[in-house]
């Protein structure tokens, strides 16, 4: 990775690997930094508009690095890449609903933004087996027709406190720098697909490790990070190799 900094003290030690179609996601156990307890809360690192054919990095180095993340997916990806998606489940993800053809959802009808949303629901439950309880709505954009919409389909709308800019260009420094500015409870908006965001992400867990964070999961409760359950912060051996 460029620009990084100290390779995390051999603290995930590789373990099995586990392959999912051409993705091939390597086990960790443990923290990155055996010193990180997490007293200083949890953040929520998000990656949307996948799966991509980028997916499977993205995954490797989040697991290398012994993050977990939420990735909010585009339900036509996820139509036309269902080994990318099952992936995502398979390595210790969680998976949130990014719409179906990623449109300006205040624009539509009601009727519109149900579709995108249901069938993009539909999609995700179809191919990992658990429907999505988390709606990032894109661009951020949201009103009270869409809160609606989200309500009437279980979801708890996810925004973001910080944005990494990496749509834009960031650099991998930018976007490490970015992650710096998380505290207790915050997301970061990031996306799949881009290098300079999963360059970027051996600093982010460093950063975090040094300032006694970990990576939780989003609460469906409050759309705020939190410890996940039962208390792992780091992503958990593979629940077995998927055909």
């Amino acid at each position: 990775m460029i620009d990084a900094r100290r390779l995390l003290a051999a603290a995930a030690a590789a373990g099995t690997v586990l392959a999912v179609g051409v993705i091939t996601v390597a086990a960790t156990g443990g923290t990155s930094s055996a010193a990180n307890t997490c007293g200083a809360g949890y953040v929520g690192l998000t990656y949307d508009d996948g799966p991509t054919g980028n997916t499977g990095t993205l995954l490797n180095t989040l697991r290398a690095n012994g993050a977990r993340a939420t990735l909010f997916n585009i339900g036509q990806n996820v139509q036309s890449n269902p080994t990318g998606a099952r992936s995502e489940l398979s390595a210790g993800m969680w998976i949130g609903n990014h719409s179906w053809t990623h449109p300006h959802l205040i624009q539509l009808s009601q009727a519109q933004m149900q579709s995108e949303l249901s069938q993009t629901q539909n999609a995700i439950r179809s191919t990992t087996g658990t429907a999505p309880r988390l709606f990032r709505p894109p661009y951020g954009e949201t009103n009270a027709t869409l809160k609606a919409v989200e309500a009437s389909l279980g979801l708890t709308e996810v925004i973001w406190d910080v944005d990494s800019q990496d749509w834009n260009g960031a650099s991998t420094a930018q976007i490490v720098q970015a992650a710096g500015r998380l505290t207790n409870g915050q997301v970061i908006l990031m996306h799949d697909g881009i290098q300079n965001t999963v360059n970027a992400i051996p600093q982010i867990m460093a950063n975090l490790n040094s300032r006694n964070l970990c990576p939780g999961a989003i609460s469906p409760s409050t759309g705020r990070a939190t410890a996940p359950a039962g208390g792992q912060p780091t992503t958990p051996p593979p629940r077995g190799t998927r055909r």
